[in-house]
């Protein structure tokens, strides 16, 4: 089982998560002082792109009710504004006790993986009827 969204990261987005999170990093928000950094321009948080993760487990796979149990992050390359991100979440272990899944995690802007790593989430069980 896998499930993919695809989320457009607009400078709306990384200044957002600047506010929500108070990274305020120049890197990410002043396009004069990321000129003069190794990536030539803004980029977005890196958790940014990992809270896209998130948006998956809660609501596509395994969805609704689903618990965040623990998330690796390995970070890969950076996500400029602009980018479109492919986020891809599949099962990789369905463990009955405790009713948990081990889920690989891959964000990839075109063929380039950006962000990979594995979640462990509690899995809602479905209701007797």
């Amino acid at each position: 089982m896998s499930e993919t969204i695809t989320k457009h990261v607009s400078s709306t987005d990384v200044v957002g998560f600047a506010e929500v999170s108070g990274d305020r990093n120049p890197i990410h928000l002043s396009e004069h002082f990321a000129a003069r950094t190794p990536f030539k321009t803004r980029i977005a948080h890196g958790l940014y792109t990992a809270s896209l993760i998130s948006a998956v487990l809660g609501t596509r796979l395994p969805g609704p009710g689903a618990i965040y149990l623990s998330q690796t992050l390995n970070f890969k390359a950076p996500v400029k504004i602009g980018d479109d991100v492919d986020v891809t979440v599949t099962v990789a272990e369905l463990m009955e006790k405790g009713s948990r899944a081990r889920l690989t995690c891959v964000c990839k802007v075109g063929e380039q993986a950006v962000l990979e790593g594995e979640a462990l989430v509690k899995v809602p069980r479905r209701e007797e009827t």
